[in-house]
């Protein structure tokens, strides 16, 4: 795909972000998601609108564009984000197997208008028991039952 198109990818995205401070709807974060040069999905974040923190403009796009492919992989898909992916937008996107991400501003940006991922990437290089948020595992054994069920299933889906 040439530079030109990449740029315009990029623009709608923005635009989406722009669009969604404008309308009083969110966060300035928009996304587009690219398939064979066509866009198959955008939106901007959805967090305010719809009481959802998991809504960001790139979960929200991924979600629409597997619902629009009828599939939970988006291999040889693109993402033109606005902003470089936050620690959950990143896994997102590496969970659905797009090919390439395309970022416009990053987060140190983003961090400089309040919104600062910096915590999350510290805590996950924490140990369990160092971790601001008390995490206590349990019913282990129990719970193994479901991967021991899931590893000698012979008619699943692999993903």
């Amino acid at each position: 795909m040439s530079n030109e198109n990449h740029e315009k990818f990029m623009r709608m995205a923005i635009e989406l972000s722009e669009y969604n401070v404008k309308q009083g709807a969110g966060g300035p974060f928009g996304a587009v998601i690219v398939k064979d040069g066509m866009v198959l999905a955008r939106s901007a974040n959805r967090v305010v609108p719809t009481n959802d923190p998991t809504a960001h403009a790139e979960v929200s796009a991924i979600r629409l564009a597997c619902q629009e492919l009828g599939s939970f992989s988006l291999e040889g898909c693109v993402i033109y984000t606005s902003c470089e992916p936050c620690p959950m937008c990143l896994g997102a996107i590496y969970w659905a197997r797009i090919d390439q991400i395309f970022y416009a501003n990053n987060k140190v940006d983003a961090a400089a208008i309040g919104f600062d991922d910096q915590f999350i990437y510290e805590e996950i290089a924490c140990e369990m028991a160092n971790r601001k948020l008390p995490i206590v595992q349990m019913l282990r054994d129990e719970a193994q039952g479901a991967f021991k069920l899931w590893t000698s299933t012979e008619n699943k889906t692999e993903y």
